[in-house]
């Protein structure tokens, strides 16, 4: 490597720039503060960035994402190893253990992987795994271990996939898109019966369940269509935009229907691409 070539860092250069920023005397104060509980957040928020940059096609940011999410990876595993709970080292250890466990149709036998993908194989070895860990899966609901703080629509996909693996589930769409009828008209009631807004709530929420069981049904990852949607609703929301600033004004200078009228032309535009 040339003498001017800048330095590449690698995963161990890593640990120790996260090892020095939690150092209480030389590191960073913000940093130093920080607990599992501050740090979630962002974990979350940077799982978000890089669905969105892949969603976007956009690689070179992707590379960045991904790194910035691997930095949460780090950053819980340093504050782990200075309460002597774990280290990166065993986090490393723990998924590599899992997923060869979890694979023996690539990793041990390879005639059971037709049984991998038409059985239930997967859910097999880990009832195994509670079992060695001695937690008894048949004292719990099919239900437990579903993240309350998963994000709602992909919490119900999930909630809604464990208790169709014990035949609570509708055998097609049909009987599911009666429901979003039945569940629409409920909430059409109470908005129209002027009700508190609790129980408009707990029917706008029945009515977005039940949507996840259509996404489900059809195969679709609702939060993915719903990203699309916002997506599609930013791009022709500056269309509108683009077009009042071409006339010298602003969205809060037109009306209603001139707006609706450059949405549906953008709308036109994007069917001609």
């Amino acid at each position: 490597m040339a003498a001017d070539s800048p330095k590449t860092y690698d995963l161990d250069d890593l640990l120790a720039v996260m090892a020095r920023l939690r150092d209480p005397d030389t590191g960073c104060p913000w940093d130093v503060k920080q607990s599992f509980a501050t740090i979630a957040p962002y974990t979350i928020e940077e799982a978000y960035e890089v669905a969105d940059a892949i969603a976007r096609e956009d690689f070179d940011g992707l590379k960045d994402e991904l790194g910035d999410l691997l930095l949460q990876v780090v950053y819980h595993a340093e504050m782990a190893s200075e309460q002597s709970r774990f280290a990166f080292a065993d986090v490393v250890d723990a998924i590599t253990s899992k997923m060869i466990r979890r694979h023996p149709h690539v990793f041990e036998d390879p005639s059971r992987r037709e049984e991998f993908m038409t059985s239930d194989l997967w859910d097999r070895i880990k009832a195994e795994e509670k079992a060695e860990r001695g937690e008894d899966s048949t004292s719990q609901s099919v239900l437990s271990g579903v993240p309350a703080g998963m994000p709602g629509l992909t919490r119900a996909v999930k909630l809604q996939k464990r208790a169709a693996k014990v035949g609570f589930d509708w055998p097609d769409l049909g009987p599911v898109m009666a429901k979003v009828d039945e569940e629409l008209g409920e909430l059409r009631h109470a908005i129209a019966a002027n009700a508190a807004s609790q129980a408009v709530e707990e029917e706008f929420g029945d009515l977005l369940f039940v949507l996840a069981n259509v996404a489900r049904h059809l195969g679709l990852d609702p939060e993915a269509a719903l990203r699309g949607a916002n997506r599609k609703f930013v791009r022709r929301f500056e269309h509108i935009e683009a077009a009042l600033a071409e006339q010298g004004r602003r969205p809060r200078e037109s009306s209603l229907e001139e707006m609706d009228d450059l949405w549906d032309a953008a709308k036109k535009a994007e069917r001609k691409e």
